[in-house]
C-alpha cells in the first residue's frame, strides 16, 4: 500500500530512502529524490536536495501513505514550482541581456550624421558701392 500511494511521485522521481533508528522509538527517514530513468527533464538542485523526517514509525507511515497529498508530496511540488520560477526568471534575464546586447550593437552600427560646420560669413565686399564717390568716404546707410 505504501508503494502504491507513492506512485504519483515515482512517475517523476526515483526516490532513495535511508532509515536510522533514534532514541525514544523515533525514526529518521531521509528521502533522496533523483531523476527517474527515462525522464526528459533534469532536476533542479532544489528538487534533488534530500528531505529528512524524524517522527515515530507510525507517524511516518501515515504521512507517506498520503502520497502526493502528504507533506512529502507537497514539499516536492513546492520545490518543483520554485525551480520552475527560477528557470523562468533566468530565461527572462538571459533574453533581456541578449536583447540589450543586440540593441547596443545595432546602435553602434547605425551611422551617425556628421554635424555640418556653420557657414562662413560672407566676405566683406572689396569693391566700393556703385553710389560711392571717389572723394567721399563710403556710407554704411
Amino acid at each position: 500500500m505504501l508503494i502504491a500511494n507513492m506512485l504519483p511521485l515515482l512517475t517523476r522521481y526515483s526516490l532513495g530512502f535511508d532509515l536510522v533508528c533514534g532514541p525514544d522509538e523515533t525514526v529518521t527517514l531521509t528521502i533522496i529524490p533523483r531523476k527517474a530513468e527515462g525522464a526528459d527533464q533534469h532536476l533542479a538542485p532544489g528538487e534533488s536536495r534530500p528531505i529528512s523526517i524524524t517522527a515515530s514509525a507510525a507517524e511516518i507511515d501515515a504521512e507517506l501513505a498520503r502520497g502526493a497529498d502528504g507533506a512529502l508530496g507537497q514539499l516536492i511540488a513546492s520545490r518543483k514550482t520554485l525551480a520552475d520560477q527560477i528557470a523562468e526568471q533566468r530565461e527572462a534575464a538571459d533574453a533581456a541581456r541578449a536583447s540589450a546586447a543586440e540593441a547596443a550593437k545595432a546602435k553602434a552600427m547605425t551611422p551617425r550624421p556628421t554635424p555640418t560646420a556653420p557657414a562662413a560669413p560672407a566676405p566683406a565686399p572689396t569693391s566700393p558701392p556703385v553710389s560711392a564717390k571717389p572723394d567721399e568716404p563710403a556710407s554704411l546707410w
